[in-house]
């Protein structure tokens, strides 16, 4: 079940919106379960845990969460945060937070970079071999690696984000 962490530079500043020249852009993002409440007899029988996830850049960091959400089989939702740091598990670099995570993170006065709900896959000026971070459920600390793995500058016809492999189980949302 776990992987290497790499380490990768911040997101650029870009705008929301879409691709230079008007066109859409097709991500395939290779989502790892790193972490999380899972007993050794399961783990020793799926040491290796993904979903490939392709999302459109107009899609939100929303869709993104959703899309993982029903690709592990998970069926209770928790606040969720995705992290741009150094390495794709730091809290300290630019984090975007679920909207009800967002009133309350800032109403104690730490301020989140934005919403998921509101940022596009497209403005966070993603680079192939860019890693960042998904934690869900802050209880159980399921943590995640996504990798983006290709940008393409075509969107073929289809519903997205969508499930193209899944690698392991999915393991029990709760033990």
């Amino acid at each position: 079940m776990t992987k290497k962490l790499s380490k990768s530079m911040s997101p650029s500043k870009m705008p929301v919106g879409k691709a230079s020249g008007g066109k859409q852009k097709l991500y395939t993002l290779e989502v790892f379960l790193v972490s999380g409440p899972i007993n050794a007899k399961f783990a020793k029988k799926n040491p290796v845990i993904s979903r490939t996830i392709q999302i459109r850049g107009d899609q939100t960091l929303d869709d993104l969460h959703q899309a993982i959400f029903e690709a592990y089989d998970r069926f209770d939702e928790h606040l969720y945060e995705f992290q741009f740091g150094k390495g794709p598990m730091d809290p300290k670099g630019p984090r975007y937070v679920a909207p009800d995570g967002f009133e309350i993170e800032v109403g104690e006065g730490e301020k989140p970079s934005g919403r998921t709900d509101h940022t596009t896959i497209e403005s966070l000026g993603l680079r192939k071999g860019r890693a960042f971070g998904y934690w869900f459920d802050f209880g159980d600390d399921w943590w995640h690696q996504i990798d983006v793995e290709a940008i393409e500058d075509a969107v073929p016809q289809g519903k997205y984000p969508k499930v193209i492999n899944r690698v392991g189980e999915s393991p029990p949302q709760y033990s």
